[in-house]
């Protein structure tokens, strides 16, 4: 059969996401991560996945689904991504190699006191752990903040600072191509990040597993087994995948702004009320971009194949070709949330 992906012949509800050594796979019914561990072994559980608009109607109504949507698949997506650090045997090894760096401190620190090991590792056991667990919970507060507002300073209060100055140095008025300079920026910074954490060893891994979960789900919306052999001639690069929202968004982002920048100037005059609004805004762009998403995974033409194509070109970064043994793991995952009653699946 054809790898082209136009030959897909089933549209599924069935998403994923690359995790440590594992993939988590979201189906209409199950959500379930599958990890290989440190004895090469597939291991896996059940994972809960919030349907908010269960509880309030309005969370899945077009726009504001997306945005639950998205709030919900981050919280899960963090839980799973630890999880799977533990079931693979990351953080036990971590936790020995942190042993390991405390004990030759330790040691060092006994011999400069003059005093013997075991005596000083006795103390420094008795010592409460409420104030290390504090300690943590306060850098992993800090981190998150700083994480955040690193975020904020380079896709929103920069771009607009870079274009201020532009701006100010041509001898001409470029006001109308705020939106679009704004935007292609953006995009330069998210693809350049990308590119950065993919020369690390660890996140080459986890996008060879994003490549596995690709290939498994067109595997099935072909309609063939799940074996090794098939899944291995997929295409890896899917138009539902989350990298293509992201540049949906962000396309989004444009439009709109472009909006306000014809209709409304006067507020991109004023820096810190413009990227307040840009942030007010994100909501919405991410609402929308949700909507373009889950169409491009309902239709197959020439609208929804421009649509997509940004995000399936970034794709080429952020997955890999996976081995048979990532492939197993994808595999295990498809097949426990594939439902029982096929009218389920639908997108």
């Amino acid at each position: 059969m054809s790898k082209d992906n136009c030959n897909v012949c089933k549209k599924t509800s069935i998403g994923g996401q690359a995790l440590i050594e594992g993939i988590m796979m979201k189906g209409p019914e199950r959500t379930y991560i599958a990890v290989r561990n440190g004895q090469k072994e597939i291991v896996g559980e059940d994972v809960k996945f919030p349907n908010p608009a269960k509880k309030c109607k309005i969370l899945g109504w077009p726009i504001i689904r997306g945005v639950a949507n998205f709030a919900v698949t981050m919280y899960v997506g963090m839980k799973t991504l630890m999880r799977s650090a533990d079931l693979s045997g990351m953080t036990e090894l971590e936790e020995e190699m942190e042993a390991e760096k405390k004990e030759k401190k330790l040691r060092k620190k006994a011999e400069k006191k003059g005093v013997s090991y075991e005596e000083l590792k006795a103390k420094e056991d008795a010592k409460p752990k409420k104030l290390s667990n504090a300690v943590l919970g306060v850098i992993m507060t800090i981190g998150t903040v700083l994480g955040t507002g690193l975020a904020l300073v380079l896709f929103m209060w920069l771009p607009t600072f870079l274009f201020n100055l532009l701006s100010d140095a041509v001898p001409f008025d470029i006001a109308n191509w705020r939106a679009f300079f704004e935007g292609i920026l953006k995009i330069a910074i998210f693809v350049g990040y990308i590119l950065l954490v993919s020369q690390m060893s660890d996140i080459k891994r986890l996008f060879q597993y994003h490549g596995a979960e690709h290939k498994t789900i067109f595997c099935y919306e072909k309609g063939l087994d799940l074996t090794v052999e098939n899944v291995r001639e997929q295409l890896r690069f899917h138009p539902r995948c989350g990298t293509s929202f992201m540049f949906l968004m962000i396309a989004v982002g444009i439009i709109f702004s472009t909006i306000i920048v014809i209709f409304a100037p006067q507020v991109t005059k004023m820096t810190a009320l413009w990227v307040a609004i840009k942030i007010l805004l994100v909501p919405l762009f991410c609402g929308v971009g949700y909507e373009l998403i889950k169409f491009c995974g309902k239709h197959d033409n020439f609208l929804t194949k421009i649509i997509a194509a940004p995000g399936l070109w970034v794709q080429r970064i952020t997955t890999k070709e996976p081995d048979d043994d990532m492939i197993e793991v994808a595999i295990e995952a498809m097949k426990q949330v594939i439902p029982d009653n096929p009218e389920l699946d639908k997108i």
